[in-house]
């Protein structure tokens, strides 16, 4: 069974966590991430939607089988200028809107600029505003305050921020002395770290893969299409995403959660059902559980026509899309599962 190395996982959990990648903005977290894989030894390509598949030939070619994580994170983008020279601000993905207020940003321009800003209410004084407590904070009662003297559009428009840039918000990474890793985008970074974890230590330890193996580090999932762009030849596919936790779920920060159904259907009772076993025979500490209000890579492979059996395991997440957090031990299981999966 593979040795979970807790020195590995932190310096690869900051680099990963710390470059900003929205969807629809993830070159430079694709770059890093196919750096590493290429510093392990590994074939890898840039397919043309961004995301980064690595080939691995297996002892066996009878079947091909994936797993995947997705770099992409939630983000926003600037909807417009406001006269005052405040940005209006657009999703990318479905962050809880309420937790952004009072976050620091950085605005990426189109010709590679970067400002900072904060992310405030539009009633951001109690000394101001009678309802600066009460006030929604949906998105369009949401603003960035430049840190940059500007007084209104043109000011603004003069900087090079127009339209459409990207805004990314403040990931927090933090890895507590009591090992809870407590982070923004926790979903599904924490996955990206596992597999480059997994591709160093199969590199290093000189294992082989069971069968021809293809694993993707996708873009685009937190807006639906991520792994629509999965070889159509896949026979079995596993994806890592975060694993819920809350209400009447199973679901739990120091185990791998192994999804039975989401808001698409069920996954594949055969390998849902193997992988259950795997983590018995190995001694993994696992949940399974039904994810109601939840969507993965498998079903935009399946949506794309993919015949495959899909299958879904991560870390359990608390807060998920607000204020997230998992723990070493959550990871580590994950990781073990993967590991189980593809070489044992």
């Amino acid at each position: 069974m593979i040795k979970f190395n807790l020195d590995d996982f932190k310096s690869l959990a900051e680099d990963v966590f710390k470059c900003d990648s929205p969807t629809g903005y993830t070159k430079n977290i694709i770059q890093l991430v196919k750096s590493y894989v290429d510093s392990y030894g590994y074939e890898s390509k840039i397919l043309n939607n961004g995301t980064l598949e690595v080939f691995i030939k297996g002892n066996d070619s009878s079947k091909l089988v994936a797993t995947s994580a997705h770099c992409d994170t939630l983000g926003l983008m600037v909807r417009s200028i406001k006269p005052n020279g405040k940005l209006a601000l657009t999703t990318l993905g479905g962050p809880i809107t309420p937790t952004l207020d009072g976050e620091y940003c950085v605005i990426y321009t189109r010709d590679g600029r970067k400002y900072t800003g904060t992310i405030l209410s539009t009633s951001p004084a109690v000394h101001v505003y009678k309802d600066a407590n009460t006030k929604s904070r949906d998105i369009d009662e949401l603003e960035v305050r430049l840190d940059e003297e500007v007084y209104s559009k043109d000011d603004v428009l003069k900087l090079g921020i127009q339209n459409g840039d990207i805004v990314a918000y403040d990931t927090k990474f933090t890895i507590t002395d009591s090992l809870f890793l407590k982070t923004r985008f926790v979903d599904d970074k924490a996955s990206v770290v596992i597999l480059l974890m997994l591709l160093k230590y199969a590199s290093e330890h000189k294992i082989k893969f069971k069968y021809d193996t293809k694993i993707y580090f996708v873009t685009y999932e937190e807006v639906g299409h991520g792994a629509s762009i999965v070889d159509k030849n896949i026979d079995e596919f596993v994806t890592l995403d975060m694993g819920c936790i809350g209400l009447d779920l199973a679901g739990s920060e120091y185990a791998v959660s192994i999804c039975a159904k989401d808001s698409g259907g069920p996954y594949d009772y055969e390998l849902t059902t193997r992988l259950i076993n795997l983590a018995k025979e190995h001694h993994i500490s696992y949940t399974v559980d039904i994810f109601p209000f939840y969507g993965s890579d498998i079903g935009a492979a399946r949506r794309a026509g993919v015949d495959m059996k899909g299958a879904l395991i991560g870390s359990g997440v608390s807060a998920s899309h607000g204020m997230e957090r998992t723990h070493i031990k959550g990871i580590e299981n994950t990781l073990k599962l993967i590991y189980a999966y593809l070489i044992l």
